[in-house]
């Protein structure tokens, strides 16, 4: 088992030390020795680096090394391919664990496991699955690129294609946003099959970094989840057409992208709600000790606030499970009562996550208001507002409408 010592934890949070992930070989690790390993380093790592990763609308290099280093960014895949086979489950509260001290690093966390799980449950032959060992072999970081210039946030459209030569493919897209692409080892990218076919007749493409020309088309420079690097790219990739998933993007997509996403993406915004929580815990803590045998006057907000708290993660953990209890059932995962409960943890947990926030912020006052003080939320609410637009709010509750009036009881 891969553990730190002292000195490493200090070469990690050491900026301009070089870092651990090159040192160390990570080992398979079992579920709670990796949860308490990524608890380490997110109070280190990860909390030593959240605050410049911000300022400086930079990725998180050093916490994603340090994932590296104890095989965290293969905790999905199956032990049998070299990973370390945690659920869904599992994933989710190492999620919520980083998005407690770094909603940056909590997302492209989330956002890389996302694509893991689409590789390895629709990735079936035999160049797919190699290239899933090698994920964990070598620790490589997957980003996607979904949303295309000219279809709005609409994922299940595209205008670019696979264009076929013999063997080999080739593809450009223009991404409006493609998250940390410029750090990603391969990017999965959605395109028509053909040039013939419809808009919503889509694949999934593993474009390896090696054989990607990524052309920058914007800026990064956002309100929150800064250190995603998101900008927009012209994206141009060639390779062996066994790199395109087996199964069609929308099954892809029904069956594991969307509700992967809205699980781990529910883990990221609980992970900023239950820090709010604890600054404001500690602020009234600090007030009750400076005048003993009274009640401070954000003590009543305090304790409605652990009461949102604690439906946000029934919410976030209860959907988590029961999608584990789903995932190998297509017919749960392709009945519309299940769409409709995944759209609505997306819905909920991004509204949410704000509310507490903002309750967070009346109990600490000026002090969470400022950005100079040991109680500010001023990132934490920043970030949470990201929340609702990732995909908007508005796309996903007019899809649930048109579910809700199809359904069956």
């Amino acid at each position: 088992m891969t553990t730190f010592s002292d000195s490493e934890v200090e070469s990690l949070v050491d900026p301009t030390a070089a870092s651990i992930a090159e040192a160390l070989r990570h080992d398979v690790l079992d579920p709670q020795s990796m949860y308490d390993q990524v608890v380490k380093i997110a109070k280190t790592v990860v909390a030593a680096h959240a605050d410049s990763v911000d300022a400086d609308a930079r990725f998180p290099r050093e916490s994603i090394d340090a994932l590296r280093s104890i095989g965290a960014l293969s905790c999905m895949i199956p032990v049998a391919q070299g990973g370390s086979g945690l659920t869904i489950v599992e994933t989710a509260a190492i999620t919520e664990c980083l998005g407690q001290y770094c909603s940056s690093t909590a997302m492209v966390f989330a956002m890389h496991q996302i694509q893991v799980a689409s590789l390895i449950r629709h990735g079936r032959n035999a160049t797919l699955r190699a290239f899933t060992r090698e994920v964990a072999e070598h620790q490589l970081l997957l980003a996607s690129a979904t949303t295309e210039t000219g279809i709005g946030g609409d994922v299940r459209s595209s205008l670019c294609f696979v264009e076929r030569d013999g063997d080999r493919f080739h593809l450009e897209k223009d991404a409006p946003v493609i998250s940390y692409g410029a750090y990603a080892d391969a990017i999965l990218v959605t395109a028509r099959r053909n040039e013939q076919s419809p808009a919503n007749d889509q694949v999934l493409v593993v474009c390896r970094r090696e054989a990607t020309v990524l052309t920058p088309t914007t800026v990064w420079d956002t309100l929150g989840f800064r250190g995603t690097c998101s900008p927009g790219h012209l994206l141009k990739s060639d390779g062996p057409i066994e790199m395109i998933l087996d199964d069609p993007y929308s099954d892809v997509s029904s069956a594991t992208m969307l509700p992967t996403s809205h699980v781990v993406w529910g883990s990221v915004w609980l992970g900023i709600a239950n820090a709010a929580v604890a600054q404001a815990r500690k602020y009234v803590q600090k007030a009750a000790r400076q005048k003993p045998g009274t009640m401070p006057p954000g003590a009543v907000r305090l304790a409605e606030l652990v009461g949102i708290q604690l439906q946000f993660s029934e919410l976030v953990h209860g959907s988590a499970r029961r999608y584990e209890l789903a995932m190998n059932d297509i017919d749960q995962l392709s009945n519309m009562r299940f769409a409709i409960d995944m759209n609505t943890l997306k819905i909920s947990s991004s509204t949410l996550v704000v509310d507490v926030v903002g309750k967070a912020m009346l109990i600490t006052g000026i002090s969470g208001y400022r950005l100079d003080s040991p109680f500010s939320l001023g990132r934490l609410l920043r970030d949470a507002y990201g929340a609702a637009l990732m995909v908007n709010n508005d796309r996903i509750a007019a899809n649930t409408a048109q579910l809700v009036l199809i359904a069956k009881e």
